[in-house]
């Protein structure tokens, strides 16, 4: 069994930096302090998401940043309906900006085919408009 990780939208986010935000706004509300994302699926790969797989957030079209995915919790709100809950580290990564089309739900995504991490080193980097970065990440630049 290998490492497996998830690809996933961040709806209506517009950095990495207001994902992280808002992460750690609803981290402060649960009892145990941690991110979560709840989705109405449960991955039937569990074991290879919890084998140091990570959660990849698309973000303005491009995937952006990973999360290591430490858990899966089941959930079950007022309607009965039973949700997994993806715990999350709390650190968000800059990967290698990869163009990714609009889906629903979630992807699997291998490992080999997974952006690289950023060299941390690249993090005071200016932020590109997502247009320009889309585009040159398109054509293989980023």
């Amino acid at each position: 069994m290998g490492t497996l990780n998830l690809v996933k939208l961040s709806v209506g986010t517009e950095s990495v930096e207001t994902l992280a935000s808002w992460q750690a706004m609803r981290a402060d509300q649960s009892a145990d302090g941690r991110a979560r994302h709840l989705t109405r699926m449960w991955p039937r790969r569990e074991g290879e998401l919890l084998d140091g797989g990570s959660i990849y957030w698309v973000i303005k079209g491009l995937i952006q940043a990973r999360q290591r995915i430490l858990a899966l919790e089941e959930v079950r709100q007022e309607d009965g309906i039973r949700r997994c809950a993806i715990v999350l580290h709390p650190t968000l990564v800059p990967v290698a900006l990869l163009p990714k089309r609009a889906f629903q739900g979630w992807r699997y995504l291998e490992a080999n085919k997974a952006p690289a991490d950023l060299d941390p080193a690249r993090a005071g980097d200016d932020d590109l408009p997502p247009e320009l970065s889309a585009a040159l990440a398109e054509i293989g630049v980023l």
